[in-house]
């Protein structure tokens, strides 16, 4: 009997399995165009190369022993043939040669196995058997992140939760090139029998593999001083609602966001941040696609991974824009060409999130500035959710103003700014703007030390020291401040109606919020809570002190106001006003308070 074996017959290592078994006798022509492809894969450090090589050296040295015959046949593929190998030109060059030689083609390619039956040539297909990588899974429990496993060193891995992990050892043995090269041939067989694994990159001496949902990167030198195989899997799947996220949040991701950028340090949960929200607009009924390399997000299977194509994301966009999803979701932005890529799908109207690694919250926003025109940022992005130790941490808004930037006096310097505040309190926190030819991000925070602004202090000082000598002032912006002010101060303060703080919010112009600066005498006391006509009417039940005619209202911790107790221990308040709703708000929530 003659064999042919094409390219994937030879790589998955089945002749040398036939000659062990003794079911393959005769002889075995290795066409020339096999051996070339192999060594062109393994020019390119692909571990695929490297392994047929090693298997054709296997081949020759078990049919030696078992008298069966080895031939070489036909030239070396020209150069254009190699770069149409994908196409299928190899595969039908060894067609040829099985024809020309009636012989058997043997492979493992159900395509080449069709093809060759079309033809007339006697063909036997080898089903791919999938492999178990049971070399790397001894080295994972359900705590395990990743695992790192390095020529010459003590395996090691990372356990526990996202930003709360310890990078232990799990081995006393020292691992050797040998013992990772049977890890890497045994996951480069398993990734080739499985429906939904794939090759990520293959560069010269780095392969990057996804394995199920086990990310895995293979480097050998000289890209790496020393054979190294680093394996990461998502050890926690979770749903939006764990995040805990508040009503207002939740509501701006449904209705304003469409520019999300997710950030934090590597490993504190922006991925499995990025797969929560994903999946949680997918079951919104909406259309959600992925931009990713490697593909690792761990989603719903109705929606659409995509990678690089032929190499390149913006190919990749050119595709989705055709596509015309409701969300997109970019992980792993990084370079230059990414910010390109994720600006000009957000302005083309796509809805967007993007992963960014970051140290601070700012920071992200740092990395694109440069990269875009500073009038279209808030555009681009809207929304920053920063993720430390698996929570959201951190919430920015962006919104362009024309003014003059805090801290300059001169009207004549007004210019875009864009303000970046904190969605939860509205706290103006960096001002970005253009400087002379450079764009920077001015914090805001510490601003009220400055000369101006001390100058600014003193005047507030000099406006409102007469009804209270212990009031701290805190300049919030260049129209607004924050007053804390003793409690048995306040009502002199704001006067008959609001009359004081109104004729001096006038003759400073600026906005005043009051706050106290809270008794520790204070006791908290018991009311109900009735309606009528427009009022909220708090009755408070408790027994009052003739110096107990001063209440403070919170919601749980957070102050709400000041108020006077009037007759019969009612404290009034306007259902339509902004208090009002807080009130009833609080009420309801059960965690409204009153101290005396």
């Amino acid at each position: 009997m003659i064999y042919i074996p094409d390219t994937s017959v030879i790589i998955d290592g089945k002749i040398t399995e036939l000659i062990k078994n003794k079911k393959l006798k005769g002889t075995i022509i290795i066409p020339e165009f096999v051996i070339c492809e192999l060594e062109n894969q393994a020019n390119r450090g692909r571990e695929t190369g490297f392994i047929g090589l090693d298997e054709i050296k296997n081949i020759r040295e078990l049919a030696k022993k078992n008298k069966i015959t080895i031939s070489e046949l036909g030239r070396k593929p020209t150069s254009e043939e190699i770069k149409l190998a994908n196409t299928g030109r190899i595969d039908a060059l060894i067609r040829d040669i099985a024809k020309n030689e009636k012989g058997e083609l043997l492979t493992s390619d159900i395509v080449q196995a069709k093809t060759a039956e079309a033809q007339g040539i006697k063909v036997t297909y080898f089903e791919k058997i999938k492999i178990k990588t049971e070399h790397l899974k001894k080295y994972f429990d359900k705590n395990t992140m990743s695992v790192h496993l390095k020529d010459g060193m003590r395996p090691k891995a990372k356990k526990g939760l996202p930003g709360q992990f310890k990078l232990v050892e799990i081995g006393k043995e020292i691992l050797t090139k040998e013992q990772l090269e049977e890890i890497a041939i045994e996951i480069l067989e398993a990734q080739r029998t499985s429906d939904k694994s794939f090759i990520e990159i293959a560069k010269h001496k780095v392969t990057v593999i996804q394995l199920g949902n086990c990310r895995i990167a293979i480097t050998r030198p000289p890209f790496s001083e020393k054979m190294e195989i680093t394996a990461v899997r998502p050890i926690v799947n979770v749903n939006l609602d764990s995040y805990k996220i508040p009503k207002r949040l939740k509501e701006r991701l449904d209705t304003k966001s469409e520019g999300i950028i997710v950030a934090g340090p590597p490993g504190h949960g922006k991925s499995t941040l990025s797969q929560a929200l994903a999946n949680y607009f997918d079951e919104k009924k909406m259309i959600v696609k992925t931009m990713e390399q490697p593909r690792d997000l761990q989603l719903n299977p109705s929606i659409t991974q995509y990678g690089p194509l032929e190499g390149s994301m913006e190919k990749t966009a050119d595709i989705l824009l055709l596509v015309r999803p409701d969300l997109t979701i970019y992980d792993e932005i990084r370079k230059t060409s990414d910010f390109k890529i994720f600006a000009d799908m957000r302005l083309a109207g796509v809805g967007m999130i993007g992963v960014i690694h970051a140290t601070r919250p700012i920071d992200a926003i740092h990395r694109f500035l440069g990269r875009t025109e500073l009038g279209l940022l808030p555009q681009i992005i809207d929304t920053i959710l920063f993720v430390y130790e698996g929570k959201i941490s951190k919430v920015y808004s962006l919104k362009l103003m024309i003014k003059v930037p805090t801290g300059m006096v001169e009207q004549d310097l007004a210019r875009p700014v864009i303000e970046v505040t904190d969605f939860e309190t509205g706290t103006l926190e960096y001002e970005i703007y253009t400087y002379g030819e450079q764009t920077i991000a001015i914090a805001i925070e510490g601003e009220a030390t400055s000369k101006i602004q001390k100058l600014a202090e003193e005047q507030i000082k000099k406006v409102v020291g007469q009804f209270s000598k212990d009031i701290k002032i805190t300049i919030v912006s260049d129209d607004r401040v924050v007053l804390n002010i003793p409690d048995r101060d306040i009502a002199s303060f704001i006067g008959t109606k609001g009359k004081n703080i109104s004729k001096i919010e006038e003759k400073l112009g600026i906005h005043i919020s009051v706050e106290p600066i809270i008794d520790t005498l204070k006791r908290t006391v018991s009311y109900a809570i009735t309606e009528s006509g427009g009022y909220l009417n708090m009755q408070i039940t408790d027994t009052l002190k003739i110096n107990e005619k001063f209440a403070d209202i919170y919601k749980d911790k957070e102050f709400l106001f000041n108020a006077t107790i009037g007759k019969k221990d009612i404290i009034k308040i306007k259902k339509i006003s902004e208090i009002g709703q807080k009130v009833l708000q609080a009420f309801t929530l059960k965690n409204l308070r009153v101290l005396v």
